[in-house]
C-alpha cells in the first residue's frame, strides 16, 4: 500500500473497497512508525514542551542557544525556575540541592511566583491580571445577582444566564491575582445563585487554589479558549446594559465584555422552560450562526432490484397471494423515488453494489414484507442476551461494549481484559477461510463461489480475537459481516477480517484512548472518536484518516453515522452533540440541552431526526431540519442512558440505561406533535409523561446495547452483575 495513494484532507479519494480476500494477501507495511496528524491534518512539525513551549522534536545544543551572562538563555532558566518549584512544592530538599549543584544555579525560587514558568500558557493567564480591589468581587456579584433576581418574569431567565461565567472568572482572576482567601469565601457565598447543572464544574474549579494550578486544568483552558454563549433577546440585553452603565467601573462589565458572547436574538425574551432547555454545554448555547447550513438528511435512492422482486411475484403467484404481492410493488415504488432532501448521488463516493450486496439488499426486502408494524398497541417482542460471570473491572463488568450486526446474525463484545469475542447467535456457525492452497482449485465464476471459500470443518459458534493491549471500549460489525472494527484503550483501532479471523490492519492516529468506532451504512468508511477531542473518519483500504473533525471542548464518547453515509453525529463529555459534514470536515449542527457526558447517539431511519441521551438520565430529539433545538425532551431513567435504537419503521424508539431498565417511546407521536408546533427558537421540547409506553426492567443487568432486527424483534444485551 503506497502512502502517495492516500486521500489528502481537501478532498475524498474516489471509493474502491478492498475485498476480505485481497486484504489477506496484501503486504500492509508497518503501522509502528507512522506519525500522528494534528487537528488540521497535517503532520505535526514538532512536539511543544509542556513547561516552556519549545520544540523538543528537534534538540538543540548549548552552542546554539542565546546564552545570558549568567550562562542559562531565557528559555534555559524558566524551565530549570518550573523544576525547582515543583521540587519545592513536594519537599524534596536534597534532590532539590543536587539539581542546583549539578547546574550551578543557586538563583532564589518562589513556589508561588510562576510567571515564567508558564511559557505560552502564561501570556493567556496573564489576561487575569488585575489591580482591582478583591473585596470589590463578592459585593459586584451580590449586586449583579440581586439584579437578575429582581428583574421581571419577562429579562430574568436570559439575563440570568451571565452569572454562571461571570462567577467562574471573577473566581479564576481572584486566584490568578493572589487572593485566594476572598476567591474561596466568593465561591462559598455565591454558588447558591448557580443552576444545579453547573454543580460538577464549581466542584472542578474549586480545586484550582494557586496561581501554579492554573496550567494545564482542562476547563480552564476551555474557558480560556472560547467565550461563553449567552442568547439573548433584544429587550433583555437592553435591561442587563442598564445595569451595567451604573457599574462601569466594576469587573463585572469588564468580564462580560472580554469572555462573554451575547447572542443577539429578534423576537420576545424566552421563558425559564426555553432558556434551561439549551443550557448545559461548557461553552454555553450554540450560536446560531452554526445552525444555519443546509443539511442534506434524505436517503439516497435504492438501487434497482426489479430482477429480484420478479422472482419474488413469480413465486407469489403460485401460491395465490395477491396481496402481499401488491405490497411489495408498493415498496418497491417507494424506494424508487427521489427523495428532494436527498443529497446527489457522488457528494461523496460510495463503494459499487456488487452481487452479494444486492442478494442482501433483496433479502431486506424479504424481510420488510414480514415486518411487524409497531406502534402504541403494538409493542416490539424483546430478546435479551445475558453476559454471565462478568467482573467488575469495567462499566457493566468487565463486557465494556457489544454490538449485533445488521442481520442480526453475529454478536460481537469487548472486555476489560482486552478479548474480543464474536458469537453466532443464529444456527448457522463461524467458519474460516480455507487455506491458500484449496482456494485456488475453487471457480471463481460460480456463484457460490464465497460459500466454497469457507471451511465447512472449521465452524465454530465463537470465535475470540486478541491483540488490543488495553480495555476494548468500542466494536463494530460491518454491514457485510466481512470486517469487525475495534477501539481501544491503546490509542489504536483494529480491522478484523470475519473470513481469516486476523486483524488486518492497525488505524493509529489518535493520540489518546479511543472511546467509540462505527462502520457506515453502507461500509467501506468508518468513524471514530477519542479522549484526543476528536472524531475521526477512515476507510478500509488506507490506514491514514481522510477527515479530522475537530471542535468538540472534551472527550468525544460516541459516534455514528446518517443513513446517508455523508453526515457524523459526535456526543462529548463537553455535553453537546455535533453533526460534522464528511464531504469537507466541517461543523454543520451543534446540539445543546443535555446536563451531563452524552452517552448514546443514534439517527431515525429516515434521517431527518437524532437523539441522543446522556448522564443526566434524559433523551433529546433533535429535527435535523431545523435550526439546532430540540424537538422533545424524554425524562423517565434514573442513570446513563447507554444506548438508543430506532424501530425499523421509525415509529418506536427503545433506550437502554445503566439502571437496569429497557423503555419503549412513542416516537410517531413525537414527530406527530412536533411537525404541529414546527420548532424554532421559542419553542420548548415536547415533554409528555404519554410518550412512555412501557418499561422493562431487567435482572440486575445495566443495558449496553439495542438492536432492532429487521422483522422489528428488539435485541437487548448486557452483563449480569448479580
Amino acid at each position: 500500500m503506497d502512502d502517495s495513494d492516500s486521500p489528502t484532507y481537501a478532498s475524498l479519494a474516489p471509493a474502491n473497497p478492498t475485498m476480505v480476500n485481497d486484504l489477506a494477501s496484501v503486504d500492509l507495511p508497518s503501522l509502528s512508525n507512522i506519525p500522528d496528524v494534528n487537528s488540521n491534518g497535517h503532520l505535526p512539525s514538532a512536539v511543544q514542551s509542556p513547561l516552556s513551549g519549545q520544540d523538543v522534536s528537534s534538540p538543540q545544543t548549548p552552542a546554539s542557544l542565546d546564552m545570558k551572562s549568567d550562562g542559562y538563555s531565557d528559555m534555559d532558566k524558566s524551565t530549570m525556575i518550573a523544576v525547582i518549584q515543583f521540587l519545592k512544592r513536594g519537599n524534596l530538599k536534597s534532590t532539590e540541592e543536587i539539581l542546583r549543584k549539578e547546574c550551578g544555579f543557586f538563583e532564589p525560587v518562589d513556589v508561588t511566583d510562576t510567571s515564567g514558568a508558564l511559557g505560552e500558557e502564561g501570556e493567556v493567564l496573564a489576561a487575569y491580571k488585575s489591580d482591582g480591589n478583591p473585596a470589590e468581587y463578592q459585593d459586584a456579584f451580590k449586586a449583579l445577582s440581586a439584579f437578575v433576581e429582581k428583574s421581571l418574569d419577562a429579562y430574568k431567565y436570559e439575563v440570568a444566564a451571565v452569572l454562571y461565567p461571570v462567577l467562574i472568572h471573577m473566581y479564576l482572576e481572584l486566584i490568578y491575582n493572589g487572593h485566594r482567601g476572598e476567591a474561596v469565601e466568593l465561591l462559598q457565598n455565591c454558588s447558591s445563585s448557580i443552576e444545579a447543572h453547573h454543580a460538577d464544574d464549581l466542584r472542578s474549579i474549586s480545586l484550582v487554589t494557586s496561581r501554579a494550578q492554573m496550567a494545564g486544568q482542562p476547563l480552564l483552558n476551555t474557558l480560556l479558549s472560547a467565550q461563553y454563549t449567552c442568547r439573548m433577546s433584544r429587550d433583555s440585553l437592553a435591561h442587563l446594559k442598564r445595569f451595567l452603565a451604573d457599574r462601569s467601573a466594576g469587573p463585572v462589565p469588564r468580564i462580560i465584555q472580554d469572555r462573554l458572547n451575547i447572542d443577539l436574538v429578534d423576537g420576545q425574551p424566552r421563558t425559564k422552560a426555553q432558556v434551561l432547555a439549551v443550557q448545559g454545554a461548557i461553552t454555553g448555547e450554540a450560536p446560531r450562526s452554526a445552525n444555519k447550513t443546509k443539511i442534506f438528511y434524505g436517503l439516497l435512492k435504492e438501487p434497482e432490484l426489479q430482477t429480484v422482486i420478479n422472482e419474488e411475484e413469480e413465486a407469489e403467484d403460485d401460491l395465490d397471494k395477491p396481496k402481499k404481492k401488491k405490497s411489495k410493488k408498493d415498496a418497491l415504488q417507494k424506494n424508487k423515488k427521489n427523495d428532494p432532501n436527498a443529497p446527489p448521488a457522488n457528494r461523496i463516493p460510495l463503494p459499487e453494489l456488487r452481487d452479494q450486496d444486492k442478494q442482501e439488499r433483496a433479502r431486506i426486502y424479504r424481510d420488510s414484507m414480514k415486518r411487524v408494524t409497531l406502534s402504541r398497541d403494538a409493542l416490539p417482542s424483546i430478546c435479551f442476551y445475558s453476559f454471565v460471570n462478568a467482573s467488575n473491572t469495567c462499566v457493566g463488568g468487565s463486557v465494556c461494549s457489544v454490538d449485533i450486526s445488521d442481520d442480526s446474525s453475529i454478536l460481537a463484545f469487548g472486555s476489560a481484559e482486552s478479548i474480543l469475542s464474536v458469537h453466532s447467535i443464529t444456527p448457522a456457525k463461524l467458519k474460516a477461510m480455507k487455506p491458500a492452497e484449496q482456494l485456488s482449485d475453487i471457480d471463481k465464476d460460480s456463484e457460490d463461489v464465497l460459500v466454497r471459500m469457507l471451511d465447512d470443518r472449521s465452524g465454530e459458534t465463537q470465535r475470540n480475537l486478541m491483540g488490543h493491549s488495553g480495555p476494548v471500549t468500542a466494536v463494530s460489525v460491518s454491514p457485510d459481516k466481512a470486517l469487525l472494527a475495534s477501539s481501544g484503550q491503546d490509542g489504536t483501532v483494529r480491522i478484523w477480517s470475519l473470513q481469516t479471523w486476523t486483524c488486518v490492519v492497525v488505524l493509529r492516529g489518535h493520540i489518546y484512548p479511543v472511546w467509540s468506532v462505527r462502520f457506515s451504512p453502507h461500509g467501506y468508511y468508518l468513524v471514530t472518536g477519542g479522549h484526543d477531542r476528536t472524531a475521526r473518519l477512515w476507510t478500509t483500504d488506507q490506514h491514514l484518516p481522510l477527515r479530522i473533525f475537530a471542535g468538540h471542548y472534551s472527550d468525544v464518547d460516541v459516534v455514528e453515522f446518517h443513513p446517508n453515509s455523508n453526515y457524523v453525529a459526535s456526543g462529548s463529555s463537553d455535553r453537546s452533540v455535533r453533526l460534522w459534514d464528511c464531504s469537507n470536515g466541517a461543523c454543520v449542527r451543534i446540539f445543546t440541552g443535555h446536563k451531563g457526558t452524552v452517552s448514546a447517539v443514534n439517527f431515525s431511519p429516515c434521517g431527518r431526526y437524532l437523539a441522543s441521551g446522556s448522564c443526566d438520565a434524559r433523551i433529546l430529539v433533535w429535527d435535523l431540519g431545523g435550526h439546532g433545538n430540540a424537538l422533545a425532551a424524554l425524562s423517565s431513567h434514573s442513570d446513563t442512558i447507554h444506548t438508543l435504537a430506532f424501530s425499523r419503521e421509525g415509529t418506536i424508539l427503545a433506550s437502554g440505561s445503566m439502571d437496569c431498565t429497557v423503555k419503549i417511546w412513542d416516537f410517531a407521536k413525537v414527530t406527530e406533535e412536533g411537525r404541529d408546533e414546527d420548532v424554532n427558537a421559542t419553542t420548548s421540547p415536547l415533554e409528555d409523561k404519554s410518550l412512555l409506553l412501557s418499561t422493562f426492567p431487567t435482572k440486575q443487568t445495566p443495558v449496553l446495547s439495542l438492536h432492532f432486527t429487521r422483522r422489528n424483534v428488539l435485541l437487548a444485551s448486557g452483563p449480569f452483575n448479580g
